[in-house]
């Protein structure tokens, strides 16, 4: 299961066909072999400082970052080094942490920078460099480069709307600095400055009004022209670096370009790909994890070792993409956590150790249990991410819900004082309120507590005087006191049932924000609610007036029929997608759109010639109601069914559980109820049967909200 590269008959090198999955793997593959003078590949920022040091005053870096090797980004910069390799030192890197450590923000997409380092000649001065914004592809590279290799600032004398550089003729637009003769090294100084600032975005030109023929306003000192052919040209007054720098990037308009696939090569289909079979391919086998920090167990040693101090333990498997990816955010967990914790981070392959993860109930992966000596395991059902599963950690700390005993220790804990140290890890703090004898009320509260640990802080007050309490703050009893530490605010929730699985329920719907950000992770938490969503798509952060009128309308109850949110393209671009599906042509931005998913599928439009202000937005709602709007589109109400029928993983897995349905069984049982009391043998038997080791369940990577992990315990829902 090798492929053999020969240059003659000299083997130059092998691969495991695993790595040359598609087209990209290969040529990436093959190109990354071939110039290995040309590209260095680097682990830390101590090797890229090295190559600085090396080419500083000869030749400049072409520095690339992309997530694993042999994906169409890795194979897009070997093309480029092709080329240019003997004009430019290329560096190649896969770790995040030396991304993140020469400044990037961003870290989830592949990115590359030109290091201006032929142009230092102090060896103790730094590169400059230039973020090339596009996203990695070929051609962009390619004209990326031809920008870098223009000049940084040049003069002219001529028309400038004669004037024609590399940068109009590849889409960008041009900015001339006016200057004369009185103020020439001030103003070359500026322009300098601004080409700094616009490389990669603008080209620079220094223009000499002492010797232009053609007339420009007396006024100007900065034009801007456009690359597309018709536009007249900008005479502005400008006498800040920064409002030229705005005005171009507000102004800039850069087409995205599509490279053309070979035509004889017919690439995989997308929509019948298995993204875990491409994601284990993908990571790259040069990275090596510190697993040091973590306790590998074993048959042998997993009973001894969770017995003998508190342990965390993530359940996992070495072939299956999600696990090895959640295996990263573990180490980072080990990482965050070395030598402040007292939990013992442990890890278990079960594709080596199956009957010890069979007899831990774990039939799904990846998988984290909590064991703490005397209690019951908990199971982590979070978003399977390093910031969630720390959470997770801290909040378990300490045993929920709190027994809160006196009116001053209720009132520090309000405050966030008694926990300080956690509330970083909780926005909210939940006080269940109960009289001595609301015995069932408390007893119900005290299971929702215990089921929501590691998500949300939770405490219990049933002193004799907690009606002081609840006459503070007008609450009548039994009642939730929710502590919203980061506004600064109490409110109280009357528990007119005092059912666990109510009681949960309210405390994760006021876990959610009123007007929150949307994003991949935390949609499934708001499409929940099944009702049409209100959302503001912005390029960047929203108007804080946009922000106050929404705000206000939810306090005036004009927006309870609705989940008002907001969509930042930057921080989620795959809701320019979601524009694209519903407008066409694109409208300018910011754009609000209602649209109702859950009924019908219609997809209405705030006019976008009328500000976002309260009176606007409740006439908008208004006629709305009354049927006085036509929807922009409807969505089709298609089903997503599987691409191939190999696919329906679903109805496979219904079909293996069904022929355990008639076995006689409990209807419907709590783990707690079915936990072996001998805790030396720590079996975890909370399921009403055993699963062989081949039909266990694999967690999708973006799993939806834990709090559908909650309905299993409280209630019977057919077992997917």
């Amino acid at each position: 299961m090798k492929a053999y590269l020969f240059k003659g008959n000299i083997l130059l090198r092998e691969f495991p066909t695993d790595t040359l999955f598609d087209v990209n793997a290969i040529v990436a593959h093959v190109l990354f072999a071939l110039l290995f003078n040309e590209v260095k590949y680097i682990t830390n920022l101590e090797d890229l400082q090295n190559i600085e040091n090396a080419l500083k005053g000869k030749a400049n870096i072409v520095f690339s970052y992309v997530r694993a090797i042999g994906i169409p980004e890795h194979r897009a910069v070997m093309e480029a080094a092709f080329v240019y390799g003997t004009t430019y030192q290329f560096v190649l890197t896969t770790e995040i942490a030396l991304l993140e450590s020469i400044g990037s923000e961003d870290v989830e997409n592949a990115r590359l920078y030109f290091f201006h380092c032929k142009l230092v000649l102090d060896l103790t001065q730094q590169c400059r460099s230039t973020l090339m914004e596009q996203p990695l592809t070929t051609l962009n590279i390619h004209l990326f480069i031809k920008i870098m290799k223009a000049p940084l600032l040049t003069e002219v004398a001529d028309d400038p709307q004669q004037v024609s550089t590399v940068h109009l003729q590849l889409g960008l637009p041009l900015v001339f600095i006016v200057s004369q003769q009185a103020t020439y090294e001030a103003d070359r100084r500026t322009a300098e400055w601004v080409a700094w600032r616009l490389l990669g975005k603008a080209g620079v030109l220094l223009l000499l009004r002492d010797s232009l023929e053609v007339n420009i306003p007396q006024h100007a000192n900065v034009v801007f022209k456009r690359a597309e052919k018709g536009v007249p040209m900008e005479f502005l007054v400008l006498h800040d670096v920064d409002l030229i720098i705005s005005h171009v990037e507000n102004n800039i308009h850069v087409e995205e370009i599509q490279e053309d696939e070979d035509d004889d090569v017919e690439g995989p289909d997308i929509d019948t790909q298995d993204d875990e079979v491409a994601e284990t391919v993908y990571r790259d086998r040069k990275r090596k994890l510190p697993l040091e920090l973590t306790v590998e167990l074993t048959e042998e040693t997993f009973n001894a070792t969770v017995m003998a101090s508190d342990n965390i333990v993530l359940f996992y498997v070495d072939w299956q993409a999600v696990s090895m990816a959640f295996l990263q955010s573990y180490i980072d967990v080990a990482i965050k956590l070395k030598g402040t914790s007292t939990m013992l981070l442990t890890r278990i392959n079960c594709a080596d150790w199956p009957d010890v993860c069979t007899k831990q109930n774990v039939t799904e992966f990846p998988f984290v249990k909590m064991y703490k000596k005397g209690k019951n395991p908990v199971s982590y059902t979070g978003m399977l991410g390093t910031e969630d599963l720390l959470k997770f950690i801290q909040l378990n700390r300490i045993s929920y819900p709190v027994n809160i005993t006196s009116i001053q220790e209720a009132e520090e804990y309000l405050s966030g004082e008694l926990y300080k140290d956690l509330i970083s890890y909780s926005s909210m703090s939940v006080l269940g309120l109960f009289s001595p004898n609301m015995t069932t009320a408390k007893e119900d509260f005290s299971e929702a507590g215990n089921y929501l640990k590691g998500y949300v802080i939770t405490g219990i007050y049933s002193e004799e005087d907690v009606s002081l309490l609840s006459n503070k703050y007008a609450a009548t009893l039994p009642a939730l006191l929710l502590a919203r530490h980061t506004e600064g605010k109490i409110e109280s929730i009357p528990l007119a049932s005092t059912h666990a699985q109510d009681v949960v329920q309210i405390i994760t719907d006021a876990l959610l924000e009123t007007f929150p950000e949307i994003t991949v992770e935390n949609l499934p938490s708001y499409f929940r609610l099944q009702k049409p969503l209100l959302i503001l798509f912005s390029d960047g952060s929203i108007n804080p007036q946009y922000k106050n009128a929404i705000l206000t309308l939810v306090k005036q109850k004009y927006l309870d029929s609705f989940t008002p949110c907001w969509l930042n393209l930057k921080n989620t671009p795959v809701g320019r997608g979601i524009l694209q599906a519903y407008f066409d042509p694109l409208p300018p931005l910011p754009l609000l759109v209602l649209v109702n998913l859950h009924s019908g599928g219609q997809v209405f439009a705030f006019p976008s010639d009328q500000a976002i202000i309260e009176e606007n937005l409740v006439l908008w709602l208004k006629k709305l109601e009354v049927g006085l709007e036509n929807p922009i589109t409807i969505l089709p109400a298609q089903e997503w069914k599987p691409p191939l029928p190999a696919y329906d993983f679903l109805s496979m897995m219904d079909a293996a559980t069904s022929q355990h349905d008639t076995e006689k069984v409990p209807k419907c049982m709590k783990e707690t109820d079915v936990q072996e009391n001998d805790k030396e043998q720590y079996e975890d038997k909370s399921a009403v049967r055993k699963e062989p080791i081949e039909t266990l369940r694999i967690k999708h990577w973006n799993r939806s909200n834990w709090f559908k992990e909650a309905e299993k315990s409280f209630k019977c829902d057919k077992e997917l």
